[in-house]
């Protein structure tokens, strides 16, 4: 009996979403940030749809779903975060010695089950990486590295609730 108590309560997943949970819409991320990456949004949809399909026992639906899950993408930067002046350079110009790379992203998150978890949230992360690196050659890994990050926030916060 006891076990039985302990299995409501926890699954061995490490979820604690209602078993009553069976199916989840997540809607296409629009890209809505002052800077746009032409690819961001699919990929983040695609990654943010596969991460919830894969790990969870959820079934994706479009009508009627117990987990609504949507949002936007509020901001994609790149600014210098470190500087360093040349020291050969005439007149001492100065330049970015490392970049950083910033998402941020809204969500709406409906859980019709269970509705005091749902919630509206800004999910935002970052990556830095040397500015002598060509940025055209490496803003699909760093983007890809920033885009996991948030998922994963995102993700902990629904099914974990942590």
């Amino acid at each position: 009996m006891a076990l039985l108590v302990l299995q409501s309560c926890y699954s061995f997943t490490g979820s604690s979403l209602s078993p009553e949970i069976k199916t989840v819409q997540i809607n296409e991320f629009v890209n809505n940030a002052p800077l746009v990456n032409p690819t961001l949004a699919q990929q983040f949809s695609t990654d943010i749809q596969n991460r919830f399909l894969q790990r969870t026992t959820l079934k994706g639906t479009k009508e009627n779903p117990d987990m609504l899950i949507e949002g936007e993408i509020i901001d994609y930067s790149i600014s210098p975060t470190t500087i360093s002046s040349g020291v050969n350079a005439a007149g001492g110009s100065i330049q970015a010695a490392q970049n950083k790379l910033t998402i941020t992203v809204r969500v709406h998150y409906e859980n019709k089950i269970e509705p005091d978890k749902s919630f509206d949230r800004t999910f935002s992360d970052e990556a830095v990486f040397n500015s002598d690196l060509d940025i055209n050659a490496i803003e699909t890994s760093q983007v890809k590295i920033v885009n996991e990050r948030i998922i994963n926030k995102i993700f902990n916060d629904i099914v974990a609730n942590w």
